[in-house]
C-alpha cells in the first residue's frame, strides 16, 4: 500500500504504530519511496487508470502486433497466391493467440510485470521463442513446410521481438509516469478510527500487491475518543462530510471499519455514502464470525466483504464510451440536415441565438453546461429552471413548442456526448433549481443523487416509460428517480441499444413535454 500523508506527533515524532514495526509474525512492511506532497495533491485531482482495463488493453495490442506484423510481413514479401491468403492470416492469429495465452502464464500480464522491464521482456523472449518453435514443429510433421516461406517466418521472429522490445519500453514510462501522479492506485478513505482503523491500516501495509493509497480517517467521535491521527494518517472529518469532500477530491475507495455487530451504525453510513460513485467495503479482519472464503474479497491479504460497486467501471465504462462517441458521431452526421432546418427556423421566427446553454449537475454533482436548440424567447430564458414550463406557456416560442413536444431541441446535446459530459443513455440531467410542485427535487426524494452515480444521458429508461417532461407533482419525480436507479443497477450495452430503439416510439407519445 502506498502512503498517502502521513502527520508527525507535536514534537515531531512518527506515532509510535510506525515505529514499532510489524506485530509478531507479520512480514515486515515494505518501503516505498512516498511522492512529493505537490504531487499526491495532484493526484487527487487525477482520474483513475483501471488496472482490469490497463491489463487488458496490453493484451490487445500484443495480440495487434504479432498478428499484424504476420500479415503485412506476408502481403510485402511472399509471392501472393490467391490460396495463401487464408492460410497466413490463420497462421498469424493462432500464433498471437498461442503467445497471448503463454504470456498470461508467465505472469506477463500484471502491473507488477510492467513495472520490471529486464525480467519481463526475457520471459515474452521465451514465450515468442517457444511459439514460433511450435509452428515449426507443427508444420514439419504435418508435412506443409514447404507453403511457408523460411524468409517472412524469420523477419516475423525478429521484428516481432523488436516491436516488443519498444512496446514494452514505452509502457515502462508509461508506468512510472502514471504512478507518480497516482493514477494507478485506488484513493481511499477509512470510515471509523480507534485501534481497529489502526490494526487494519497496519494490516494492509503488510500486505504485498495492494493497489490503495489512504488519504484519511473520518469519524464522528470527538478527539477524546479518536485521536487525530490514526497510524500517522490524519482525521479528515465527521462522516457528514465525506460526501463533500469525495466530490471535489478523487475517491475511489470507501473502507468501514466498524464490528458487524454496529449494525445500525453501518446501516447510517451506508444511508449517508451510497449516493457516491465509489467501491464500499466492510472489513472483515476483527471479526469472529467467519463466512466462506468466495464472501470476501481481499485487498493484498486483507478480508473484506463487498456492501456496493462503483456502476458502469472499469470495461463497462470503456464499451459504453465506445459505444456513446460512435453512435453519437453518426447520429450528428445523419441528423446534420435535420439540425440545420431547425436552426434556420429558430432564427427566422424570433430573435436571439440558435442555441440555449444551461448548467446542470452531471456526474458526481459535478456542474456541466448543456446544449439545447432555443424554445424560449430570448428575454424569457430561465437557466435554472426555477420556474417549471406548464401546458400554453407564453415563454415558448411557435416552433419551441414543436420542438419540446417532440424532443427536437435536445439534439445539440450530441456535443456533449462526444465531448464526454453526457451519455446517450442515462438520467436525465436536471436543472439546478427544478422543483416538483414548490420544491427541489433533492428535497422530495431521499437519496436522489444517487442517480449521479453514472454520467447523466439525453434519452433513459425513465423516458421511455413516460416519466418526462413537466414534474408537476412529488410522485412523478419520485417514478422517474426510481427508473433512474433500476437503469444503474441493471446497466448493458443491450439495454441502451434497447432504450435508444424505443426513444422515437415514446416521443409519438408526447405526454408530459410542453
Amino acid at each position: 500500500m502506498e502512503p498517502e500523508r502521513r502527520l508527525d506527533d507535536k514534537k515531531g515524532r512518527r506515532p509510535r504504530s510506525l515505529h514499532a514495526g510489524p506485530p509478531k509474525g507479520m512480514p515486515e512492511r515494505r518501503k516505498h519511496p512516498r511522492p512529493p506532497l505537490a504531487e499526491i495533491r495532484r493526484a487527487a485531482s487525477l482520474s483513475l487508470l483501471p488496472n482490469a482495463v490497463l491489463v487488458g488493453a496490453t493484451r490487445v495490442v500484443e495480440f495487434l502486433i504479432i498478428a499484424g506484423l504476420g500479415f503485412a510481413i506476408y502481403l510485402l514479401h511472399v509471392a501472393q497466391e490467391p490460396g495463401q491468403h487464408i492460410v497466413y492470416l490463420g497462421a498469424v492469429v493462432t500464433g498471437a493467440l498461442v503467445f497471448c495465452g503463454l504470456a498470461q502464464g508467465f505472469g506477463l500480464y500484471s502491473i507488477k510485470s510492467f513495472r520490471e522491464f529486464t525480467s519481463s521482456y526475457s520471459r515474452i523472449v521465451l514465450a515468442w521463442t517457444l511459439v514460433l518453435a511450435a509452428f515449426m514443429a507443427v508444420a514439419f510433421f504435418a508435412k506443409v513446410g514447404a507453403e511457408f516461406s523460411r524468409v517472412w517466418l524469420g523477419s516475423w521472429y525478429v521484428s516481432v521481438l523488436s516491436l516488443l522490445l519498444a512496446e514494452r519500453l514505452s509502457l515502462l514510462i508509461l508506468m512510472r509516469r502514471w504512478l507518480r501522479e497516482g493514477r494507478l492506485y485506488r484513493r481511499a478513505v477509512i470510515i471509523g478510527g480507534g485501534e481497529q482503523a489502526e490494526e487494519l491500516i497496519r494490516s494492509l501495509e503488510a500486505s504485498p500487491n495492494t493497489d490503495i493509497r489512504i488519504a484519511g480517517i473520518f469519524d464522528d467521535r470527538g478527539d477524546d475518543r479518536v485521536l487525530p491521527l490514526v497510524a500517522g494518517y490524519p482525521k479528515l472529518g465527521k462522516i457528514k462530510d465525506l460526501v463533500d469532500f469525495a466530490r471535489k477530491s478523487r475517491v475511489d475507495l470507501l473502507i468501514i471499519s466498524l464490528p458487524m455487530a454496529a449494525e445500525k451504525r453501518v446501516l447510517q453510513i451506508l444511508k449517508t455514502l451510497w449516493v457516491l460513485p465509489v467501491d464500499i467495503r466492510l472489513s472483515a479482519q476483527n471479526n469472529a464470525l467467519r463466512f466462506r472464503p468466495h464472501t470476501y474479497s481481499y485487498i493484498g491479504n486483507v478480508p473484506f466483504i463487498d456492501i456496493a460497486d462503483k456502476p458502469i467501471a472499469d470495461w463497462d465504462f470503456v464499451q459504453k464510451r465506445v459505444f456513446d462517441a460512435v453512435l453519437a458521431g453518426a447520429g450528428l452526421l445523419v441528423l446534420s440536415p435535420l439540425m440545420l432546418l431547425i436552426a434556420l427556423a429558430i432564427k427566422l421566427t424570433s430573435k436571439g441565438p440558435v442555441f440555449f446553454k444551461q448548467t446542470r449537475q452531471g456526474f458526481n454533482n459535478e456542474l456541466i453546461d448543456v446544449y439545447k436548440f432555443r424554445s424560449m424567447y430570448t428575454d424569457m430564458t430561465d437557466a435554472e429552471a426555477d420556474r417549471l414550463v406548464t401546458k400554453g406557456d407564453p415563454r415558448v416560442t411557435p416552433i419551441g413548442r414543436l420542438l419540446r413536444k417532440t424532443s427536437l431541441d435536445e439534439l445539440p446535446q450530441l456535443f456533449n456526448v462526444l465531448k464526454g459530459d453526457l451519455s446517450l443513455v442515462g438520467p436525465r440531467p436536471h436543472a439546478l433549481k427544478a422543483k416538483a410542485k414548490d420544491r427541489l427535487y433533492a428535497d422530495v426524494v431521499d437519496g436522489y443523487f444517487a442517480r449521479h452515480r453514472v454520467k447523466p444521458g439525453v434519452t433513459g429508461w425513465a423516458q421511455i416509460h413516460g416519466w418526462r417532461g413537466e414534474t408537476d407533482t412529488e410522485e412523478k419525480i419520485r417514478r422517474r428517480v426510481e427508473h433512474d436507479l433500476y437503469y444503474i443497477e441493471n446497466w448493458s450495452v443491450v439495454l441502451d441499444l434497447y432504450i435508444l430503439l424505443m426513444t422515437p416510439i415514446a416521443l409519438l407519445k408526447m405526454d408530459n413535454a410542453y
